[in-house]
């Protein structure tokens, strides 16, 4: 592969970098390669370089992966980051999905994962690990889609506010809430009786 782009490499362990770094290299020889172990080096390099990539890990010292996507999706950075996990279901929060993330890697990842992962950002489609790609699947096949006012209510639903509450903090009806709850039970397929619906949400946090 010739591609030549910019890219930043972040991860707290030594061996794992270098493997990384040894595979971008010789898949990708003309790719500038900036190397950095913990989260807050990560910001700094990417904030001043905007490189084309940046892979960075999950859990690092100072600031951790997604710490430092939230930052960077603060300004106009623009660099595409991919995303490197122990735990196929912590990439799978909504509050992950929306900072626009493009590539998600487990660390059992292979050398074919990483080199179709970057080609694939590199032409902005998002990528995931087979076993990732496959619980992804999964969960979209298990759990409807929802509005984006029915995933607000669902959040609050999850930290124990009452629909007279969640109404006031949306500033709508009581009944525009009870009807929001009536069609996601719908969607769901739950009796919107006894508790339901509270009960999904705190068995399903990943699901909306």
């Amino acid at each position: 592969m010739q591609k030549e782009f910019t890219i930043v490499v972040a991860d707290d362990h030594p061996i794992l970098l270098e493997g990384i770094v040894a595979v971008i290299k010789n898949e990708f020889p003309r790719a500038e390669i900036t190397t950095v172990n913990n989260g807050a080096d990560a910001l700094q390099k990417i904030a001043h370089k905007s490189p084309d990539i940046a892979i960075l890990d999950i859990e690092m010292p100072f600031l951790d992966g997604i710490e430092v996507v939230r930052k960077l999706r603060l300004t106009t950075n623009k660099t595409k980051i991919i995303i490197l996990t122990l735990h196929k279901e912590k990439i799978f929060f909504n509050e992950i999905q929306d900072l626009d993330i493009y590539g998600y890697l487990l660390k059992e990842f292979s050398v074919d994962e990483i080199t179709k992962c970057i080609i694939a950002v590199l032409n902005n489609e998002k990528f995931y690990s087979n076993s990732i790609d496959k619980y992804r699947a999964n969960n979209q096949k298990k759990h409807p889609e929802f509005t984006k006012s029915e995933v607000n209510i669902l959040k609050l639903i999850a930290t124990g506010k009452t629909s007279k509450k969640i109404a006031e903090m949306l500033f709508v009806s009581v009944k525009t809430i009870h009807s929001h709850r009536y069609n996601i039970c719908k969607k769901l397929q739950l009796k919107p009786e006894n508790n339901s619906l509270i009960k999904w949400v705190y068995q399903n946090k990943n699901a909306y």
